[in-house]
Protein backbone atom coordinates (compact mmCIF):
# COMPACT_ATOMS: atom_id res chain seq x y z
CA UNK A 1 0.00 0.00 0.00
CA UNK A 2 1.34 3.52 -0.86
CA UNK A 3 2.18 5.72 2.28
CA UNK A 4 2.03 9.36 2.00
CA UNK A 5 4.35 10.80 4.97
CA UNK A 6 2.63 14.06 5.54
CA UNK A 7 2.03 16.18 9.17
CA UNK A 8 -1.39 18.29 9.53
CA UNK A 9 1.55 21.20 11.16
CA UNK A 10 2.29 21.78 7.25
CA UNK A 11 -1.37 22.96 7.16
CA UNK A 12 -0.87 25.36 10.45
CA UNK A 13 3.02 26.64 9.77
CA UNK A 14 1.82 29.46 7.44
CA UNK A 15 0.50 27.64 4.04
CA UNK A 16 -3.08 26.87 3.12
CA UNK A 17 -2.34 23.97 0.74
CA UNK A 18 -5.02 22.76 -0.91
CA UNK A 19 -6.23 26.40 -1.74
CA UNK A 20 -3.35 27.29 -4.03
CA UNK A 21 -4.65 29.94 -6.74
CA UNK A 22 -4.72 28.80 -9.97
CA UNK A 23 -1.93 31.66 -11.02
CA UNK A 24 -0.02 31.29 -8.30
CA UNK A 25 2.60 28.84 -8.46
CA UNK A 26 4.03 26.97 -5.45
CA UNK A 27 7.37 25.50 -5.21
CA UNK A 28 7.14 21.80 -4.16
CA UNK A 29 9.28 19.31 -2.99
CA UNK A 30 8.63 15.33 -3.18
CA UNK A 31 10.67 12.86 -1.81
CA UNK A 32 9.83 9.29 -2.99
CA UNK A 33 10.96 5.64 -1.65
CA UNK A 34 10.05 2.76 -2.78
CA UNK A 35 11.74 -0.68 -4.53
CA UNK A 36 13.80 -0.38 -7.34
CA UNK A 37 11.79 -0.96 -11.05
CA UNK A 38 11.61 0.23 -14.45
CA UNK A 39 9.99 3.39 -14.99
CA UNK A 40 9.34 4.81 -11.65
CA UNK A 41 11.23 8.18 -13.13
CA UNK A 42 9.71 8.26 -16.47
CA UNK A 43 5.93 7.30 -14.74
CA UNK A 44 6.75 9.91 -12.16
CA UNK A 45 7.90 12.56 -14.36
CA UNK A 46 4.48 11.80 -16.32
CA UNK A 47 2.05 12.77 -13.05
CA UNK A 48 4.35 15.72 -12.24
CA UNK A 49 3.60 16.59 -16.02
CA UNK A 50 -0.32 16.25 -15.41
CA UNK A 51 -0.33 18.42 -12.44
CA UNK A 52 0.93 20.81 -14.71
CA UNK A 53 4.42 20.89 -12.71
CA UNK A 54 7.93 22.25 -14.15
CA UNK A 55 10.93 19.89 -12.47
CA UNK A 56 13.08 22.58 -11.35
CA UNK A 57 15.52 20.15 -9.67
CA UNK A 58 15.68 16.19 -9.65
CA UNK A 59 17.76 13.57 -7.75
CA UNK A 60 17.69 10.10 -7.48
CA UNK A 61 19.65 7.02 -6.00
CA UNK A 62 19.56 3.04 -6.37
CA UNK A 63 20.62 1.29 -3.81
CA UNK A 64 22.37 -1.84 -4.33
CA UNK A 65 22.50 -2.56 -0.92
CA UNK A 66 18.76 -2.74 -0.10
CA UNK A 67 16.85 -2.64 -3.64
CA UNK A 68 15.51 0.43 -2.74
CA UNK A 69 14.63 3.81 -5.24
CA UNK A 70 15.37 7.16 -3.40
CA UNK A 71 14.02 10.14 -5.44
CA UNK A 72 13.90 14.17 -4.17
CA UNK A 73 11.97 16.88 -7.30
CA UNK A 74 11.38 20.00 -6.69
CA UNK A 75 8.74 20.98 -9.21
CA UNK A 76 6.96 24.53 -9.79
CA UNK A 77 3.47 23.86 -10.36
CA UNK A 78 -0.10 25.83 -9.59
CA UNK A 79 -2.01 23.14 -8.90
CA UNK A 80 -3.35 22.69 -5.17
CA UNK A 81 -2.56 20.47 -3.00
CA UNK A 82 -5.46 17.97 -3.64
CA UNK A 83 -4.74 18.68 -7.35
CA UNK A 84 -0.73 16.87 -6.75
CA UNK A 85 -1.34 14.61 -4.91
CA UNK A 86 -4.49 12.79 -7.21
CA UNK A 87 -2.13 13.43 -9.88
CA UNK A 88 0.92 11.45 -8.18
CA UNK A 89 -1.72 8.95 -6.00
CA UNK A 90 -1.82 6.30 -9.00
CA UNK A 91 1.77 6.24 -9.57
CA UNK A 92 2.55 5.70 -5.74
CA UNK A 93 0.01 3.12 -5.72
CA UNK A 94 1.47 1.17 -8.75
CA UNK A 95 5.30 1.06 -7.37
CA UNK A 96 3.87 1.00 -4.13
CA UNK A 97 5.47 3.92 -2.64
CA UNK A 98 6.54 6.25 0.38
CA UNK A 99 5.98 9.84 -0.52
CA UNK A 100 5.85 13.04 0.71
CA UNK A 101 4.72 16.31 -0.88
CA UNK A 102 5.55 19.64 0.86
CA UNK A 103 6.26 23.21 0.54
CA UNK A 104 9.67 24.52 -0.24
CA UNK A 105 11.42 26.51 2.52
CA UNK A 106 8.60 25.93 4.82
CA UNK A 107 9.71 26.36 8.47
CA UNK A 108 9.62 23.22 10.14
CA UNK A 109 8.26 22.94 13.89
CA UNK A 110 11.30 21.63 15.76
CA UNK A 111 11.18 20.78 20.02
CA UNK A 112 14.78 21.34 20.99
CA UNK A 113 16.34 19.05 24.27
CA UNK A 114 19.23 20.61 25.86
CA UNK A 115 20.94 20.23 29.67
CA UNK A 116 23.64 22.39 30.24
CA UNK A 117 25.70 23.10 27.32
CA UNK A 118 24.75 26.43 25.47
CA UNK A 119 27.13 26.22 22.30
CA UNK A 120 24.29 23.67 19.97
CA UNK A 121 21.13 25.65 21.39
CA UNK A 122 22.62 29.18 20.55
CA UNK A 123 23.67 28.07 17.02
CA UNK A 124 20.50 26.87 16.05
CA UNK A 125 18.61 29.55 17.55
CA UNK A 126 20.64 32.37 15.84
CA UNK A 127 20.43 30.90 12.47
CA UNK A 128 17.14 30.12 12.82
CA UNK A 129 16.41 33.99 13.81
CA UNK A 130 18.68 35.00 10.81
CA UNK A 131 16.94 32.88 8.52
CA UNK A 132 19.95 30.27 7.80
CA UNK A 133 18.17 27.79 9.02
CA UNK A 134 14.18 26.49 7.55
CA UNK A 135 12.61 25.73 11.41
CA UNK A 136 10.37 27.37 14.15
CA UNK A 137 11.38 26.72 17.30
CA UNK A 138 8.38 26.84 19.33
CA UNK A 139 9.51 25.27 23.11
CA UNK A 140 13.06 23.97 24.28
CA UNK A 141 13.03 21.39 27.16
CA UNK A 142 15.77 20.94 29.41
CA UNK A 143 16.47 18.81 32.87
CA UNK A 144 18.30 22.13 33.93
CA UNK A 145 17.27 25.49 33.82
CA UNK A 146 21.13 26.82 33.30
CA UNK A 147 20.17 27.94 29.74
CA UNK A 148 16.64 29.78 30.10
CA UNK A 149 18.72 33.10 30.16
CA UNK A 150 19.41 31.96 26.44
CA UNK A 151 16.18 31.12 25.53
CA UNK A 152 15.06 33.81 27.10
CA UNK A 153 16.94 36.07 24.80
CA UNK A 154 16.35 34.79 21.69
CA UNK A 155 12.51 34.68 22.74
CA UNK A 156 11.76 31.21 22.52
CA UNK A 157 9.93 29.44 25.46
CA UNK A 158 11.56 27.14 27.62
CA UNK A 159 11.26 24.49 30.71
CA UNK A 160 13.29 22.88 32.57
CA UNK A 161 12.24 19.77 34.94
CA UNK A 162 15.11 17.86 37.29
CA UNK A 163 15.59 14.30 36.63
CA UNK A 164 16.69 12.67 39.67
CA UNK A 165 15.02 9.41 39.78
CA UNK A 166 13.41 7.11 37.35
CA UNK A 167 9.88 8.60 38.16
CA UNK A 168 10.59 12.19 36.91
CA UNK A 169 12.62 10.49 33.61
CA UNK A 170 9.19 9.20 32.56
CA UNK A 171 7.74 12.42 33.83
CA UNK A 172 9.89 14.23 31.70
CA UNK A 173 9.47 11.84 28.27
CA UNK A 174 5.56 12.46 28.84
CA UNK A 175 6.25 16.01 28.65
CA UNK A 176 7.98 15.55 25.78
CA UNK A 177 5.50 14.03 24.10
CA UNK A 178 2.71 16.30 25.19
CA UNK A 179 5.01 18.71 23.72
CA UNK A 180 5.38 16.95 20.21
CA UNK A 181 1.31 16.91 19.83
CA UNK A 182 0.78 20.36 21.48
CA UNK A 183 2.94 21.90 19.04
CA UNK A 184 2.82 20.06 15.95
CA UNK A 185 6.45 19.09 16.41
CA UNK A 186 8.31 17.24 13.13
CA UNK A 187 11.64 17.17 14.71
CA UNK A 188 13.40 16.74 17.62
CA UNK A 189 16.49 17.58 18.40
CA UNK A 190 19.09 16.60 21.33
CA UNK A 191 21.23 19.47 21.15
CA UNK A 192 23.40 17.91 23.55
CA UNK A 193 20.79 16.67 26.18
CA UNK A 194 22.56 14.44 28.36
CA UNK A 195 19.70 11.88 29.56
CA UNK A 196 19.34 8.41 27.73
CA UNK A 197 16.17 8.58 25.78
CA UNK A 198 13.60 5.24 26.41
CA UNK A 199 13.24 2.73 23.79
CA UNK A 200 9.41 3.39 23.85
CA UNK A 201 10.24 7.30 23.35
CA UNK A 202 12.97 6.31 20.87
CA UNK A 203 10.15 3.86 18.99
CA UNK A 204 7.57 6.74 19.04
CA UNK A 205 9.38 9.31 17.48
CA UNK A 206 11.78 7.20 15.46
CA UNK A 207 12.71 8.79 12.66
CA UNK A 208 12.17 12.45 13.81
CA UNK A 209 15.00 12.81 16.75
CA UNK A 210 18.34 13.93 15.51
CA UNK A 211 21.24 13.54 18.10
CA UNK A 212 25.34 15.18 18.19
CA UNK A 213 27.61 13.80 20.33
CA UNK A 214 31.69 14.47 19.78
CA UNK A 215 33.31 11.43 17.02
CA UNK A 216 35.41 9.84 19.99
CA UNK A 217 32.80 7.62 20.12
CA UNK A 218 33.17 4.57 21.34
CA UNK A 219 36.09 6.06 23.37
CA UNK A 220 36.17 8.49 25.52
CA UNK A 221 32.83 7.62 27.31
CA UNK A 222 31.94 9.57 30.42
CA UNK A 223 32.89 12.79 31.85
CA UNK A 224 35.61 14.95 30.02
CA UNK A 225 36.37 13.22 27.35
CA UNK A 226 38.48 15.96 25.61
CA UNK A 227 40.95 15.56 28.64
CA UNK A 228 40.84 12.11 28.17
CA UNK A 229 41.49 12.47 24.23
CA UNK A 230 44.28 15.09 25.24
CA UNK A 231 45.95 12.89 27.10
CA UNK A 232 45.68 10.09 24.87
CA UNK A 233 47.27 12.72 22.07
CA UNK A 234 44.86 12.62 19.26
CA UNK A 235 45.18 13.84 16.17
CA UNK A 236 41.16 14.47 14.87
CA UNK A 237 38.41 16.35 16.79
CA UNK A 238 34.83 15.66 15.37
CA UNK A 239 31.08 15.44 15.58
CA UNK A 240 28.46 12.92 14.55
CA UNK A 241 25.05 13.70 13.90
CA UNK A 242 22.34 10.88 13.63
CA UNK A 243 18.71 10.03 14.10
CA UNK A 244 18.46 8.29 17.95
CA UNK A 245 17.39 4.91 17.87
CA UNK A 246 17.12 2.15 21.28
CA UNK A 247 20.78 1.72 20.42
CA UNK A 248 22.55 4.00 22.07
CA UNK A 249 24.58 6.23 19.61
CA UNK A 250 24.56 4.04 16.74
CA UNK A 251 21.49 5.18 14.73
CA UNK A 252 21.64 6.08 11.32
CA UNK A 253 24.20 8.99 10.79
CA UNK A 254 23.26 12.10 8.59
CA UNK A 255 26.71 14.34 9.21
CA UNK A 256 30.10 14.19 10.22
CA UNK A 257 33.02 16.34 10.85
CA UNK A 258 36.65 16.41 11.41
CA UNK A 259 39.75 18.77 12.47
CA UNK A 260 43.07 18.06 12.72
CA UNK A 261 44.66 18.98 15.64
CA UNK A 262 48.49 18.70 17.25
CA UNK A 263 50.12 18.07 20.71
CA UNK A 264 50.30 22.18 21.31
CA UNK A 265 46.31 22.50 21.77
CA UNK A 266 45.56 22.57 25.44
CA UNK A 267 42.42 20.52 26.60
CA UNK A 268 40.30 23.81 27.11
CA UNK A 269 41.23 24.89 22.97
CA UNK A 270 40.35 20.92 22.21
CA UNK A 271 36.77 21.63 23.84
CA UNK A 272 36.31 24.97 22.00
CA UNK A 273 37.12 22.92 18.62
CA UNK A 274 35.01 20.14 19.31
CA UNK A 275 32.21 22.72 20.29
CA UNK A 276 32.58 24.48 17.08
CA UNK A 277 32.30 20.74 15.32
CA UNK A 278 29.19 20.05 16.97
CA UNK A 279 27.08 23.23 16.27
CA UNK A 280 27.85 23.38 12.62
CA UNK A 281 27.40 19.17 12.31
CA UNK A 282 24.31 19.65 14.39
CA UNK A 283 23.17 22.25 12.40
CA UNK A 284 23.73 21.50 8.71
CA UNK A 285 21.77 18.19 9.73
CA UNK A 286 18.88 19.43 10.99
CA UNK A 287 18.71 22.03 7.94
CA UNK A 288 18.68 19.02 5.26
CA UNK A 289 15.93 17.24 7.22
CA UNK A 290 14.11 20.00 6.77
CA UNK A 291 14.86 20.75 3.65
CA UNK A 292 13.28 16.86 2.92
CA UNK A 293 16.99 15.82 2.07
CA UNK A 294 17.24 12.95 4.63
CA UNK A 295 16.08 9.73 3.43
CA UNK A 296 16.45 6.59 5.25
CA UNK A 297 18.06 3.02 3.98
CA UNK A 298 17.82 0.61 6.46
CA UNK A 299 20.39 1.21 9.32
CA UNK A 300 22.17 4.63 6.80
CA UNK A 301 21.07 7.66 5.43
CA UNK A 302 20.71 8.95 1.96
CA UNK A 303 21.88 12.57 1.48
CA UNK A 304 20.57 14.30 -1.63
CA UNK A 305 22.51 17.86 -0.81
Amino acid sequence: MTRLLWHPSQATAGHTLDTVPADNATHWVLTIVCDDRPGIVHATSGAIVSAGGNITESQQFSSDDTGRFFMRLQVESSASRAGFEAAIAPVADTYDMTWRLDVVGRPLRTLVLVSTAAHCLNDMLFRQRAGQLPVVIPQVLSNHDTLAPLAEFYSVPFEAHAITSPDEKAAFERRIVDAVREHDIELVVLARYMQILSPELCAELGGRIINIHHSFLPGFKGANPYRQAHARGVKLIGATAHFVTADLDEGPIIEQNVVRVDHSRTPAELVAIGQDEESRTLTQAVKWFAENRVLLDGARTIIFR
